[in-house]
This record gives structure tokens, sequence and C-alpha cells, in this order.
């Protein structure tokens, strides 16, 4: 329990924060809703009424919240004024898009909740329109049809159709296009259609436009309706209420109560937020105006695009990503990208896999599909937004690290081999750093190719310089087991691995990590260990799962995982 805690401690505190807040909203605002100024209201709607209010308030919050996470540059920003603090708080910053789907989660609870409860108020308000001349929810339907200010019941006659005014008053339509706008944010955010259909994510995602101008003129029409101050001091609701036949004559001590609606406050809470994110989008807008230019364009094998490029003013820390555009491909997408490139290096670079439609395009613009070389004049405009940070920004603020990469997920640790290389081999700088051990999982063969080249060199380079022990790396063909691999047995005695030409010999399955962890705990007794990942969810579970249960008083590991 204390490994569990000294990992996941701050962020169990801020959901738990997070809960709390979202739980009392919505108990006090249910409580605020069982008040005499709704004594009238409640008469007509029953427990539906702060069944409907709370929700709301809870949504205001969430809504408050869900644009905060997604604004990168205050994010970087925060990142490198608090991680000089707390390596922990630092952490947090990194689960940014997991709170942005748990917010996300929580909006479409209380917006589901919301929706029902008003659904029974409707109902009833239409029920208390039919109902007989003698009962009091008919009563206060009729109160302010002569000059419709101090009307209580929206729907003001019984040939009014519920429907009618689901789509013709500013609740209503705001109602039903903020929560269609939900509905295809939240579906369109699915694994399986991210992945698949980025696009559709994409522009999908942008309707949040449409949802916080729905949002914001969603309570101007002030449909839910309670008695005011003023009618309230001179008509008591527990006491009028049975007497509600003889209201507003001469002989009774009860005027006819009057009614008014709640000012919008949406605006209130969402306001701020909405000001840094038009801010974050005008930096954004800014950077991108920035020239950006491609200096070189190398076709790896298994088709994988590497883009040098410079831009002034540009700086970046190791393990950091960039956001780019290609206008010639669409004026609009932007895809997140790892840098590979080192910053003691003159140019930033990404390595980019050819997987889907923009990916092909771009392949095809900078003339991957043709033999040859290609003139720069004619490589394509693009336009990048960034560098931000990430988790691996930390990797040398650990005095051992393990570095963890599956498949593509190599590249973050790309640039934190070359930055080593460049601080042991070029600049002999001091590093707090004194032991890397890395960790690659791929499929099949083909994608050792495009790494295997920076690997072998920084190799050469730390035999050169008898820094062996600095770093330790193990590859692993995970689709390939021992006996399928026994053509290569010949091989063994070779001094290089026949598949990737490194010293090391490529490994086949996957990685025993109980094993692995007991050994470097046993080898690094009283220090910390950073352990850095960029892989499928199922090896983040695992790894947290070891990180946990290896942390003892002798070491510590401390799980950080790339998100995007």
């Amino acid at each position: 329990m204390r490994n569990w805690l000294e990992n996941e401690g701050l962020s169990i505190f801020v959901i738990l924060v997070w809960l709390g807040i979202n739980a009392f909203l919505f108990v006090y605002f249910y409580i605020a809703f069982l008040t005499d100024r709704f004594f009238y209201t409640r008469a007509i709607l029953g427990d539906a009424l702060p069944w409907a209010r709370a929700p709301a308030a809870c949504l205001n919050f969430n809504c408050m919240l869900i644009l905060l996470p997604v604004c990168r540059n205050l994010l970087s920003f925060l990142r490198g004024s608090v991680q000089r603090c707390s390596r922990s708080a630092a952490r947090q910053l990194d689960r940014n898009l997991t709170f942005h789907k748990l917010v996300a989660y929580m909006i479409a609870l209380h917006t589901a909740i919301h929706i029902l409860a008003h659904l029974f108020n409707f109902e009833r308000f239409m029920g208390a329109q039919l109902d007989s001349n003698s009962t009091l929810p008919y009563v206060l339907s009729q109160v302010g049809n002569g000059d419709n200010r101090s009307f209580l019941n929206p729907i003001r006659t019984a040939d009014t159709n519920p429907t009618y005014v689901m789509f013709t008053t500013i609740a209503g339509l705001t109602g039903v296009v903020i929560t269609l706008a939900l509905i295809l944010m939240i579906t369109s955010s699915m694994e399986v259609i991210r992945r698949s259909y980025y696009e559709v994510f994409w522009f999908t995602h942008h309707l949040f436009v449409i949802f916080f101008i729905g949002l914001v003129l969603h309570g101007v029409g002030r449909i839910v309706r309670g008695q005011t101050a003023e009618s309230l001091s001179e008509h008591n609701p527990k006491e009028c209420s049975q007497h509600y036949q003889t209201w507003g004559e001469n002989s009774t001590v009860c005027p006819v109560p009057n009614f008014a609606g709640n000012p919008p406050m949406t605006w209130k809470w969402v306001v701020g937020p909405m000001f840094l994110y038009v801010c974050e989008r005008l930096v954004r807008f800014i950077r991108s105006q920035q020239k950006v230019v491609i200096t070189k364009v190398v076709m790896h094998p298994s088709r994988t695009l590497e883009l040098q490029m410079r831009m002034k003013g540009f700086k970046m820390e190791v393990g950091q990503y960039i956001f780019l555009q290609c206008p010639s491909i669409s004026q609009l997408e932007w895809h997140p990208f790892t840098l590979t490139s080192a910053p003691e290096e003159d140019h930033f670079s990404v390595h980019i896999r050819i997987v889907g439609d923009w990916t092909e395009g771009l392949y095809k613009e900078c003339a991957g599909d043709k033999k040859g070389v290609q003139e720069a004049w004619k490589l394509p405009k693009v336009a990048v937004d960034g560098p931000f940070g990430t988790a691996s920004e930390d990797v040398f603020r650990y005095e051992v690290v393990m570095l963890v990469g599956a498949g593509i997920g190599v590249t973050p640790f790309a640039s934190i081999l070359k930055s080593v290389w460049y601080k042991y081999v070029h600049e002999n700088a001091k590093v707090f750093t004194k032991k890397i051990y890395f960790y690659w999982l791929c499929p099949e063969t083909q994608a050792f190719e495009w790494f295997a080249d920076l690997l072998q060199c920084l190799e050469r380079q730390m035999a050169e310089k008898g820094s062996t022990d600095f770093l330790s790396y193990n590859i692993y063909l995970t689709r390939w087991k021992e006996k399928e691999a026994a053509h290569f047995t010949v091989h063994h005695e070779a001094e290089n691995d026949p598949i990737t030409g490194l010293k090391q010999k490529t490994l086949y399955g996957k990685p025993n990590w109980n094993s692995e962890f007991n050994s470097i705990g046993a080898k690094h007794k009283g220090s910390k260990v950073g352990v850095f990942l960029c892989g499928p969810p199922a090896l983040a579970e695992s790894l947290e799962k070891q990180c946990h249960s290896h942390s003892q008083s002798e070491v510590k590991f401390i799980f950080n995982k790339e998100n995007f």
C-alpha cells in the first residue's frame, strides 16, 4: 500500500477532491431547491425539480474544467514551474488526457440525469395544464395569464405541444443542440474510432464550440422559476397553499404569488477557461505562422518517413512532441509526433509511420513513392506547433532509468539516446543519470531497421569512450519464439547479431518483467529508478504493477507513461 501511495497517492488525492466537489455541489443545490422559494414549483414538478437542478450545477463545474487539460501551452508552462518543486506533482500534469476523459464521463453522467429529470418536468408541466380547475397545480399554471410576466408553468395553454416548446424555446433548442454535440463528441472519441478514423474524431471534437455556445445560452430562457423574495414576504407558501382558491380576494391575506426565473449562471463558471483556451489557440496560431524549412527527408524501411526541419527560435528538450500540419493535405488537421532529435542538434526531426490517409498524403507529398532525390523547392510546406512537454523530460532527473518502448513507441527514446550520445561522447558533460536500461519490444524484424543505425553508432562510440556500462539494452522480437528463430542459431557465435547488427543479441518472446525488476532493484539499492514507457495500455498496466510490487525501502520504482 505504501508503494502504491507513493506512485499514485497524489493522483488519487486529486480525483477524490474532484469527486468531493461534485458531491458537495450536487447535495448543496439539491437542498437549495427544497426551500420555500421553490415550494410551488415542487407542487407541480415534485422531486424531479432538485434532480434536474443539482446535476446542472455539477455540469457547470465540470464544463469549467474540461478545457484546462487540453491547454497544452498552459500545461507546459505549469510543468516547467512545478517540476522544480515536486516531481510527483509534475507527473500529474502528464495525465491530463486521463483527467480530461474522466471529466467528460462526468459531464455525460450529469447530462443524462438532467435530461431525464426535465423529461419528467415537462410531462408534469403539461399535466398541470390539463388538471381540473380545483387542483393547486392547475391554479399555479394559470398565474401570469394576463401579463405573462409572472408565470410559473412555461407551458402556457392546454393546447401546447411539449415538442413545440422543446424546439421553440431557448432552453429547449439549446438543450437539444448541446446534447447532440456531446453524443457525437463522446462516441467519436472511442478508441476504435480515434485510431482508425482520426479525421472523424478531430472534426467532431470541434463541436465543443457549438457545445459551449449552447451551454452559455441554455439558461437565458429562465424556464425553471421560483417565488420572488418580495412575494415570499407577503405570501407564505406553506400556509397559503391551503387557500389557493381564494388567492387575491379581499377577504384573504394571501395575494397571488409572483414568480421569476433564476438569472443565467453558467457563463460565470466557463468564461475564465474559455478565455484561457482562446489565448491558447491564439498562441498556437501565431506560432504556426512561423516559417518551417524541411532540410532533409529520409525514407526508412517499413514505410517510416523521417522529416528533419528547422524553425527560428525553436528550442526543445528530450522526449517532447510537436503538432504538425501540412496545408496541401488539410488546412485544419494537426497531428502529434514525438521529436526524435536531440536538443544538441541543429535541427529537429520526427519519424512518421505511414498508417493512415493523412500520413499517406504526406508520404506522397514528400515523394516517398518516387525514386531519386527530391528537389527542395518541391517539398511541401508544413506548420509546427510546439514543442510540448511529456513525462520523458524528467529522464535525466533520475540516477537510474528504465526506458521501455513498444514498436513505434520507441520514438521518444530516440531523442534521449541521441542526447546521451552528445553528452557523453561529444561534450563529456556531467549527467546526474548513472545507468540506463533500454528495452525495445517489436513484433517483426522490419521494425528494427530505422532505429538500428542509431543504436549501432551509440554502441560503437560508448565502447571507444569506455562507457559501455552506462547503457544496457535488450531488444525483443515479441512475435518470434526461440524455435521459430532456429535458423539464426548458426549466427549466434558471430560477434554481431544477424538481425540488428548490434553486439547485443536479439531476444525472442516477451521480457520476464518480474526478473528484470528484481535484478535492477538488487543492483541499485538506495536509488530511485525512473520507469518510462511509451506503449500500449496493457503493457502500462503490467509495468505499473511491477513498480508498485518491487518498490521497497532500499529502492523505489517511479512509473511514468507517455500520453497523446
